[in-house]
């Protein structure tokens, strides 16, 4: 779908790009960075790795359930306005009847976590386990009160709600939906056996990075259907995907969604108030982190912090991101196996980004 090789495209800076890689690069650890401007590749790398190799990519893995949704909701299957327990009763329990569609995508339903950050993360990779768990759990906060990052949690309330909707398991959901559509062969939500000697093991720098990192690399963890966090990708997959969203939802002739419903999900739903479970300011859409300065333009930024309002994507652990940004019609997939203390991460993601804006500068027409 996109013409693997890098280009020059007349409008951008190409000491720039270099620049930008020379930062993944210099991070050590593995790495694929991959930047497109306007459906022209002008810089596809890997560190350490193949272009091939699959990372587990985290939070970066949210946007696929909520493109599910959006998909669902286009054809009038849901509505965003509709309680999550008309379609799946049992969730209800426990005061949760309220909580509606729409307040899933916006990171305000109030359930941040079913158990404990701990707990949830431990059982992740049972579904069964963790979704009786979402259906007995209480509220932490009123629904739509205001943004508490359901972390875990969003993968298993969109994926059970979609599972209910269509009867389809998420995973061959995904498969139908955008997967096969997009020519995406090297996404998988839950890694298969086959695929797993090219799996990129990941790194951590500090005691809970080491922790974290011990039990991500697990094959048990890396075969899980985990939809809020564990898709297993390629930069280029990831590249094409939000290449063909920055375009309107379409890209050589095969269209995801429509320039109405893209518009939907990318709406500002929170302009950097401070989220109730990560203590951080998140501009927040129906399914995707903003870009912008936010409220603390001096804290690093996943997408920079001189990112346009418009731009949109998710961060993933500070290890990986993918974004995009329609005032550059530029799509940018950066997938990384070293798992930092917060602050380390965050700088290095804002460092890269921050680059590539500089090197790729708004369109006009």
């Amino acid at each position: 779908m996109l013409d693997w090789g890098e280009r020059d495209t007349g409008d951008v800076d190409r000491d720039g790009l270099e620049a930008a890689a020379r930062l993944v690069r210099d991070r050590g650890g593995a790495a694929q960075l991959c930047v497109v401007r306007d459906g022209v590749v002008v810089l596809d790398r890997a560190y350490g790795c193949e272009s091939s190799s699959l990372f587990w990519i985290f939070s970066t893995s949210k946007p696929f359930a909520a493109l599910l949704v959006h998909r669902l909701a286009e054809r009038g299957a849901l509505g965003l306005d509709d309680p999550v327990a008309a379609h799946w009763p049992q969730f209800a329990a426990n005061g949760k009847g309220g909580i509606t569609v729409r307040h899933v995508l916006q990171h305000r339903s109030g359930l941040p976590v079913a158990r404990s950050t701990l707990r949830d993360a431990l059982a992740m990779t049972d579904w069964d386990d963790s979704v009786r768990a979402v259906e007995r759990a209480r509220p932490r906060f009123p629904a739509g009160e205001g943004p508490a990052y359901q972390y875990v949690s969003y993968g298993f309330l969109l994926g059970e709600l979609l599972r209910r909707v269509t009867g389809e398991p998420v995973r061959e959901l995904l498969r139908a939906e955008i997967l096969r559509p997009l020519g995406l062969r090297d996404t998988h939500l839950g890694l298969p056996d086959a695929q797993w000697p090219r799996h990129v093991p990941i790194r951590g720098r500090g005691p809970g990075p080491l922790a974290a990192a011990a039990h991500l690399n697990r094959r048990s963890t890396r075969r899980a259907v985990i939809p809020a966090a564990g898709i297993s990708t390629t930069a280029r997959d990831l590249a094409v995907l939000y290449a063909l969203l920055v375009r309107g939802g379409e890209l050589d002739g095969v269209r995801l969604l429509t320039p109405a419903t893209l518009a939907v999900a990318t709406t500002p739903t929170s302009d950097g108030t401070v989220d109730g479970h990560i203590g951080l300011p998140i501009r927040w859409s129906h399914g995707f982190q903003l870009g912008g300065p936010g409220l603390q333009p001096h804290r690093p930024r996943p997408m920079g912090r001189t990112s346009s309002p418009e731009a949109f994507g998710h961060n993933g652990s500070n290890v990986c991101l993918a974004w995009a940004d329609p005032t550059r019609r530029l799509a940018v997939a950066y997938l990384t196996n070293l798992l930092l203390p917060r602050e380390d991460g965050a700088a290095a993601h804002n460092a890269v980004s921050e680059a590539l804006l500089a090197a790729c500068p708004p369109l006009t027409g």
